[in-house]
């Protein structure tokens, strides 16, 4: 491919993305290759390079809960294509992959030549969802359009509030006064439809892996 590509490889294990980073050089030569270990990681990155051609994004990271990480960046980045690459091969998983935006998914047991393949055809615009994994019947979730009503300073909130941090430990992490994550409590509960903290880290286990 004559085209410079600018791709993010978002997963937290140095040796897979190493092994990941080294198969999109193959894949796509001359490639703008950035790598992030976490979901804050990303978002940054996001934030200064607005160009994105591909994000390959791991679903299981530092700050982001399963399928909430990938419903977060597809509000926040509508355009921009991602593709799920991920050890959990599960049917299940894959259709809620492709149900909450996901332009594709690769298996991590993936064989270089699978990979290579698959990359090339996403880059090419087409969709990549391993045969037979995905059940076009399965009925989509509203969670998914309740998880990315919230801001992402909401979601950060909603993230802490899942890990068992009490209102005034959110706080002293964000940086902000107890008022605020009370404000922020309020609107989470408002657009999840819940009634309290216990409701709504339920309402969050939807979403794990």
């Amino acid at each position: 491919m004559d085209e410079t590509y600018t791709i993010i490889i978002a997963d937290d294990h140095p040796l897979f993305r190493n092994a990941l980073f080294q198969s999109v050089h193959m894949a796509v030569s001359g490639a703008n290759l950035l790598e992030a270990d976490s979901h804050d990681a990303l978002t940054q990155l996001l934030e200064k390079e607005p160009d994105v051609d591909l994000l390959l994004l791991d679903l299981k990271m530092p700050g982001a809960n399963g399928m909430s990480g990938l419903v977060q960046l597809r509000n926040d980045y509508p355009d921009l294509p991602i593709v799920v690459i991920s050890a959990s091969e599960e049917s299940s998983v894959v259709t809620q992959v492709k149900h909450h935006g996901a332009f594709g998914f690769i298996p991590k047991s993936s064989d270089m030549r699978s990979l290579i393949a698959a990359l090339n055809q996403v880059l090419a615009g087409d969709p990549y969802f391993p045969e037979g994994l995905v059940n076009e019947n399965s009925p989509t979730n509203d969670l998914a359009e309740r998880i990315a009503a919230l801001t992402p300073q909401q979601y950060k909130v909603l993230g802490m509030l899942s890990d068992g941090l009490l209102n005034k430990q959110i706080a002293y992490e964000l940086h902000v006064s107890e008022a605020t994550i009370k404000a922020h409590m309020t609107a989470i509960f408002r657009k999840l439809g819940v009634k309290n903290r216990t409701q709504a880290v339920i309402l969050l286990q939807d979403l794990h892996l």
